[in-house]
């Protein structure tokens, strides 16, 4: 059984990196798998830990919320996620 400090430890730069690609492309809606996953696959490895910090909290948010942000239908209210969708919105799909 795990103890409270072995929740409150972060977990290693990999496993990290594997939750995050997981959360990104298992998020429940189609489009903003196919958005986040691309991204994720396509940057995760290379963002330094205050970076993957902001994505890992990005998709703690509704997934409606951001498809609405990423297609612009309603103004994201966190000014620190701008350069994120930024980045998402310009990414090429394949």
């Amino acid at each position: 059984m795990l103890n409270e400090t072995d929740l409150n430890r972060p977990l290693p730069r990999q496993l990290w990196l594997k939750r995050l690609t997981y959360r990104s492309w298992h998020r429940g809606c189609k489009e903003t798998d196919l958005v986040l996953g691309t991204y994720c696959a396509q940057k995760v490895e290379s963002l330094d830990e205050p970076k993957l910090a902001l994505f890992e909290a990005f998709l703690d948010e509704d997934d409606a919320e951001i498809w609405a942000w990423l297609t612009e239908k309603t103004p994201c209210p966190k000014v620190e996620y701008e350069p994120l969708l930024n980045e998402l919105r310009a990414q090429k799909i394949n």
